[in-house]
């Protein structure tokens, strides 16, 4: 369980073709003084997705990646030296200061624009239809694992403010229009919609 709040941000230092070639393992840099103190099993948030570290170094962790998941995310697509959203699990008795992120993508989107609106950026997002339905104005979503408040809703894209701090804390720093981003709704929208297809 997380908070979609990133406490750093990590690079692919190597990949590892495992499972004839349908997963991988992938080796990679954090930036955390106490990285070598990670349990052997704990999970760790990469952009936005759950994974268990299988090993760890003193600046680096190992994850296994499945095909599942290489297929499912953005993960499929990173290369040596590729930047993500690492966030640790939350613990109990930690300020919850974003909002409840489970670290299961529901879906990959797509960056359609940035654009500067006074201090911050407004960054919009078009989502596949399936997950449109899930997100409201003013609803929480995580983007890359991180947490974010939407603006405005218009089908499937939807917008959000980016502020200077997440722009330098996250790799919304260095995303650009056209790249893909992983999304997790919300869990309530998810638990709402449910009870309503039950009824």
């Amino acid at each position: 369980m997380f908070t979609g709040i990133v406490t750093g941000i990590g690079s692919v230092r190597e990949i590892t073709p495992i499972g004839a070639g349908a997963d991988m393992r992938l080796v990679i840099a954090a930036p955390w003084a106490d990285t070598a103190a990670i349990p052997t099993g704990a999970s760790i948030a990469c952009a936005g997705c759950c994974l268990t570290a299988i090993e760890v170094g003193p600046d680096w962790f190992a994850v296994n990646a499945s095909a599942e998941t290489l297929s499912r995310t953005t993960l499929g697509t990173w290369t040596v030296g590729t930047k993500m959203n690492l966030e640790r699990p939350l613990r109990v008795g930690d300020e919850l200061g974003g909002h409840i992120v489970a670290g299961h993508v529901d879906g990959v989107g797509e960056v359609l624009a940035v654009a500067p609106e006074n201090g911050s950026h407004r960054w919009t997002f078009r989502v596949p239809e399936p997950l449109a339905r899930f997100i409201a104005p003013k609803g929480s979503v995580a983007i890359d694992g991180v947490s974010l408040t939407v603006n405005e809703v218009q089908g499937a894209t939807f917008g959000v403010n980016i502020i200077p701090h997440t722009a330098i804390a996250t790799t919304f720093g260095v995303r650009r229009p056209g790249e893909a981003v992983n999304i997790e709704i919300d869990t309530v929208a998810r638990y709402v919609a449910r009870l309503q297809e039950w009824r």
